[in-house]
């Protein structure tokens, strides 16, 4: 149908709004008219960012050359002519404000030419002054120019990111854009570079292939499914390839990309139990369905839809994914600390041990600075028991034993630990725990600090025990110790995260963090957004005393890494790949105390001691000096409780005393 003006009421319904917000939006709003023209190639090109050019060209059906200056008027479109045309929105575009928007803020010219017409015709705007259409030189489709964007409102530009981050969600959103649309050949040039170059009637898996990497084609799986009147296809990455971020997260409806919180849930109660829960799934999943069942007229970007019938979108989701999953047979793994076998019955690999702390701790590595054990550096993580058994309170344990049995378990005990630890047996036992002698079954053990127990008739081999003067580790998580209000149970893993963080804190006041240097380079693989993100972090790097640096086009290199996380065990890798997937995520703010607020929190959590490490009890006394001393210990860093109190009154009441 002709390009018309819409009637009052009509433009009333549509939802208003902000449209243009950045380049990207521009971006955005020009190929999907392109897509609607019926395009078979889409060209776009950008500068700056996009914040001096944005241009886009396709084959499409062109606009007559009478219909030019209605294109760059308010609410003017050829999509929808009546209200009954918004219950059933088969368009990409249909609300007529986008060019108008853009002809507002910019410098605009509109070359377009039908198959009808003889030659083409151009029109050109700079904010509310618009030419009239001139006969210009062109082929059949439409070139669309926007300059100097914002040049007439400087507020807004003044709020637009570096030229390599606004250009990065320019190529973000065309590749989301050729994504769902596999027949149409797109490419993107910046700065005269050609960043994209896909060719036309793509098979669906071959475009995903090519926007997300060949090499990941062995770790996604196909989705696919019809039921409940919706067409459901696309690739679901196994566990391997869960992400940081929900940002590898694509989902398409009807060609258009959406964010819908209930098809998001669904994906994540597929995979429940195969991923951390804090981690995402990487996905591209394509759902087709009447559009009169959908409403797209919620939000001027278009990303918010409703649906009528949401609960079924979210079973047909949920079970198409799921039923991916199983197919491919994937078992959740449990790192059970120790070398065994998995739940697939494959060997596991022994877990790395971190470096113990406090006294008696190794030495640093060659070439390093780390300052003598017991130091500034103390303390760090000890051996891990996570494979040993539980244990509960041997007090709780004891208790329920008759003075027959007692002498029988503290020897049964006393074995145990000559089995597990017999270098400190004696330290221990005897000198510490000041044990009388295991033949006197009416005392008893004395004012031993800690066991563990089997089930109280006795069955089972006795667990664990390891204890210092007045506090006792159990569960190899937590330490039990007393004050004078009672017993103090704290959390092992989130107290010195805190002395971590508050070391790091103290250490940066005085300057940047000691470095570590690499013998070799260590790489991370990265995608363009986070190149950006490498840039904005300099600064931050630098006061960590991290030095990274771009090897390639997708790949970057970490020289140097911060000596306090290089000595407790953290993988530069890993620590580099969190902090680019939360910078190019959420984001770690504007404000740049709370951005470094933020990763010290990160360090601080990769490099503490986590629940089931077994500590010493040289380094249980002085993880709890730590406690003392350190500012908020009473926290971490995420604001959790590091420690909890059992108040003697409560004791006595639970014991039934007066």
């Amino acid at each position: 149908m002709p390009i018309c003006r819409l009637q009052p009421l009509l433009v009333n319904q549509i939802a208003a709004g902000e449209v243009i917000e950045r380049p990207a939006s521009v971006a955005k709003e020009l190929i999907e008219n392109a897509i609607d023209a019926a395009a078979g190639r889409i060209d776009v090109a950008i500068e700056q960012g996009g914040k001096e050019l944005v241009r886009v060209i396709d084959d499409g059906c062109g606009i007559p050359a009478a219909e030019l200056p209605l294109a760059l008027a308010p609410h003017a479109t050829s999509k929808i002519a009546t209200a009954a045309d918004l219950d059933a929105i088969a368009t990409m575009g249909f609300r007529g404000e986008a060019l108008a928007s853009m002809a507002s803020v910019s410098r605009i010219s509109l070359l377009s030419r039908t198959a009808a017409d003889d030659g083409a015709a151009l029109i050109e705007g700079e904010g509310d002054d618009l030419q009239p259409p001139r006969p210009a030189p062109g082929p059949v489709g439409t070139n669309v120019t926007v300059r100097n964007l914002f040049f007439n409102t400087p507020a807004r530009r003044k709020f637009l990111r570096t030229d390599r981050t606004e250009g990065g969600r320019v190529i973000e959103i065309v590749q989301n854009l050729a994504l769902a649309h596999p027949s149409i050949a797109f490419t993107l040039t910046v700065d005269g570079q050609v960043r994209l170059d896909l060719p036309p009637d793509q098979a669906a898996r071959e475009r995903v292939l090519s926007v997300v990497g060949e090499e990941l084609a062995g770790e996604l799986l196909e989705v696919a499914a019809d039921e409940r009147g919706i067409g459901i296809w696309g690739l679901a990455g196994t566990p391997n390839l869960a992400r940081a971020t929900a940002r590898h997260q694509r989902v398409y409806l009807n060609g258009r990309m959406i964010a819908d919180r209930s098809i998001n849930h669904a994906i994540k109660e597929a995979y429940r139990g195969l991923i951390e829960p804090t981690r995402s799934p990487m996905i591209v999943l394509f759902l087709e369905m009447d559009p009169s069942l959908v409403d797209v007229n919620v939000h001027p970007s278009k990303a918010e839809v409703r649906f009528r019938n949401q609960a079924s979108v979210h079973g047909a989701v949920l079970s198409a994914v799921r039923a991916a999953l199983r197919k491919a047979d994937l078992t959740p793994g449990f790192d059970l600390g120790r070398t065994g076998t998995d739940a697939t019955g494959a060997m596991a690999a022994p877990r790395p041990q971190p470096a113990e702390f406090g006294r008696g701790a190794p030495g640093p590595a060659p070439g390093s600075s780390a300052p003598a054990p017991g130091g500034e550096d103390a303390p760090r993580t000890g051996s891990s028991d996570a494979g040993a058994p539980s244990a509960a309170s041997f007090v709780e344990y004891f208790r329920r034993l008759d003075p027959k049995q007692k002498g029988f378990v503290y020897g049964e005990m006393k074995e145990a630990l000559a089995r597990e630890t017999p270098e400190i047996l004696e330290e221990e036992i005897a000198a510490r725990a000041g044990s009388p002698d295991a033949s006197d079954p009416e005392n008893g053990p004395g004012p031993i600090s800690g066991a563990s127990s089997g089930a109280s008739s006795g069955g089972g081999a006795m667990p664990t025990v390891r204890q210092a003067i007045n506090a006792l580790q159990v569960h190899s998580s937590f330490i039990v110790t007393q004050d004078e209000q009672g017993i103090v149970i704290i959390d092992q893993h989130a107290l010195h995260e805190r002395v971590i963080f508050e070391k790091l804190r103290r250490r940066l006041e005085s300057g940047p963090l000691e470095s570590q240097r690499l013998l070799m380079p260590a790489t991370v693989e990265v995608d363009g957004r986070q190149v950006e993100a490498l840039d904005e972090l300099r600064p931050l790097l630098k006061k960590l005393g991290i030095e990274a640096e771009l090897m390639g086009p997708k790949t970057i290199a970490i020289h140097a890494f911060t000596s306090l996380q290089f000595e407790r065990g953290v993988d530069p890798v890993s620590f580099m790949q969190e902090l680019l997937a939360r910078a190019v995520g959420d984001g770690l703010g504007d404000d740049p105390e709370a951005a470094l607020h933020e990763v010290l929190d990160m360090m601080a959590c990769k490099a503490a001691i986590k629940a089931g490490d077994r500590l010493r009890p040289a380094e249980i006394e002085e993880l709890l000096a730590y406690r003392e001393t350190i500012e908020r210990s009473s926290n971490c860093p995420h604001g959790r409780p590091t420690s909890l109190r059992l108040s003697i009154r409560d004791l006595e009441r639970q014991f039934g005393r007066r």
